[in-house]
């Protein structure tokens, strides 16, 4: 799994349409109108902001964070990964199929 704020939905659905045809994620669930407040540069800061959680598999995770710190539009990107301790099995299935394309 991961996760990730982007500043808009045409830069979070172009590096979700990489991670996809790559084949380093199988989904990712797009979410709009988030309200971001952080601290950059010393300042709390407020943004809005587009959230993306992605799925994958636990042996591709480490490669899906790494492109998607590629392509991520932001000088520093909050992008953060971890691993699904339980799935149901349909789901799970689901994601050992997937295949990269690198």
């Amino acid at each position: 799994m991961g996760w990730c704020p982007f500043p808009d939905e045409a830069a979070a659905l172009a590096a979700l349409g990489t991670l996809l045809r790559e084949g380093l994620v199988a989904c990712g669930n797009v979410i709009p109108g988030m309200t971001s407040v952080f601290v950059w540069q010393d300042e709390i800061q407020t943004a809005r902001e587009v959230g993306v959680l992605f799925k994958t598999r636990t042996d591709l995770l480490d490669r899906a964070v790494s492109r998607l710190a590629q392509l991520h539009p932001y000088e520093e990107p909050a992008v953060l990964g971890w691993h699904c301790d339980a799935g149901a099995p349909q789901t799970l299935a689901w994601l050992s199929a997937l295949a990269p394309r690198t």
